[in-house]
């Protein structure tokens, strides 16, 4: 039974105690890290921003997120939200809005050659637009525009000059993150493909431990390649199939209806979204004419109905309106993710015929291995019926070297003569019978 502790002793006298800051820094810090940020514009910004940040800045749910972070193996994925989509195709992991493009892991130095092109793609298609656009905010400073009349002068504005149909921002970004996807993996099977056919060739000729671990590390990469260039595949070939999935990643045309609905729903009341750019989180700001000015709160409840509307795909489900969905032409994004979808279905089918090359070779090498164990096995089998007849013979020569009193061991009555006639007799013998036996097992082999 214990006494009682004396006073000021302490149990953890001499331990280390966790220490922790005060006001929840310990977690200050954490998911934050650095996008490269490119807008519609061309420009392009580095900036360090959190999970929660950029939720609230593209509408994307957590587990969208989840699927870019570097540090948790995903496959190749490409989804439609409602105001952004989300890139993880190999070694791009972007997120796409209607006005700005974000990349995550922009240091990598594999990612540099499709930051420029699509730095490229940028610049072409701001000003491929925006020569039309500033006729369509001259046309805006001196007369308001009606929601109909806007969206109708926001795709007039996605043409060249030469009457050419320009893509909308969100298609040229996501066209160039498929370009530099599938032209890597294609790339990779192309190498692949000229490394084998040697290594193969070199195989057949000739059988060794060197030959045959570097068709074996040639077929793990074959195994590798081809389950990556399927997956992408079959996520091309998934949005092809859902005309709805294809309709969520109308971004310009989403927005354009959006403000269409709030501008029908008051016509004295004008609500502008200004998506972000830079660090900035999303910002809305409502224009109200000179006449409802005493309607403040009318205007406030409008503007919160615009920010309740874009941001209703917070949880990563579908809000697109079915009469919204039936009104968009998915025709242009079906054309542009078909001719990806036939890229990488014929480097799929490269890799495929590749693997078939390889599996012959397999079965060649097999059927030559089986070959040389089958004339091992027939060695053996004359190898053992020699030494039966050599054993015929030895019990000869041991009959012959018993002591006992014969007419052949008698040199006055039988002499040397006899004993050589015995001899070669007897290794006639087991010559004729080696042979014969030999011969036996031929012909038999010929009949079946």
């Amino acid at each position: 039974m214990r006494g009682p502790r004396p006073e000021g002793f302490d149990s953890n006298a001499g331990q280390p105690r966790p220490t922790f800051p005060a006001g929840g820094s310990r977690k200050k810090g954490m998911g934050v890290r650095t996008w490269l940020v490119l807008w519609s514009s061309g420009k392009e910004q580095a900036t360090e921003a959190g999970k929660h940040t950029i939720m609230r800045r593209t509408g994307l749910p957590a587990r969208d997120l989840r699927i870019l972070d570097p540090l948790l193996s995903y496959p190749s994925t490409v989804l439609g939200r409602e105001r952004a989509i989300v890139i993880n195709l190999e070694h791009i992991k972007a997120i796409i809005t209607g006005q700005e493009v974000l990349i995550l892991n922009w240091k990598d130095p594999s990612v540099a050659p499709f930051i420029e092109e699509l730095q490229r793609r940028i610049r072409c298609h701001h000003h491929a637009t925006k020569p039309q656009e500033g006729a369509a905010l001259g046309e805006a400073g001196t007369s308001q525009l009606s929601g109909e009349e806007a969206r109708k002068e926001k795709k007039r504005s996605l043409g060249n000059q030469d009457g050419s149909k320009v893509l909308p921002f969100e298609f040229v970004a996501l066209e160039a993150c498929l370009e530099a996807a599938i032209t890597s993996l294609e790339s990779e099977a192309v190498r692949l493909e000229l490394e084998a056919h040697p290594a193969l060739d070199k195989l057949t000729i000739k059988i060794s431990t060197l030959n045959l671990e570097r068709v074996r590390q040639i077929k793990s990469r074959l195994v590798a390649i081809t389950g990556r260039v399927q997956k992408v595949r079959d996520e091309l070939e998934k949005l092809l199939n859902d005309d709805e999935d294809m309709a969520e990643m109308y971004l310009t045309d989403k927005l354009a209806q959006k403000l269409e609905n709030s501008s029908a729903s008051s016509t004295s009341d004008t609500v502008v979204v200004d998506l972000p750019e830079g660090d900035e989180d999303d910002r809305f700001r409502a224009e109200v004419s000179s006449e409802s000015c005493h309607r403040g709160s009318d205007a406030h409840n409008l503007l919160m109905r615009a920010h309740s509307a874009l941001s209703r795909n917070s949880r990563g489900t579908s809000s697109t309106p079915s009469g919204m969905t039936n009104k968009l032409n998915v025709q242009e994004l079906e054309m542009l993710l078909e001719a990806y979808f036939v890229q990488i279905d014929g480097t799929l089918n490269k890799l495929s015929t590749l693997k078939e090359y390889v599996d012959d070779t397999e079965d060649y090498i097999n059927i030559m291995l089986d070959d040389k164990q089958n004339n091992l096995l027939q060695m053996g089998v004359m190898l053992t019926t020699a030494g039966l007849v050599m054993s015929l013979f030895i019990a000869v020569a041991g009959v012959f070297g018993m002591n006992i009193n014969i007419e052949l061991f008698n040199d006055e009555v039988a002499g040397p003569g006899r004993f050589i006639w015995t001899v070669v007799g007897g290794t006639a013998g087991s010559l004729f019978l080696y042979f014969g036996a030999i011969g036996w097992y031929k012909h038999s082999r010929l009949l079946e």
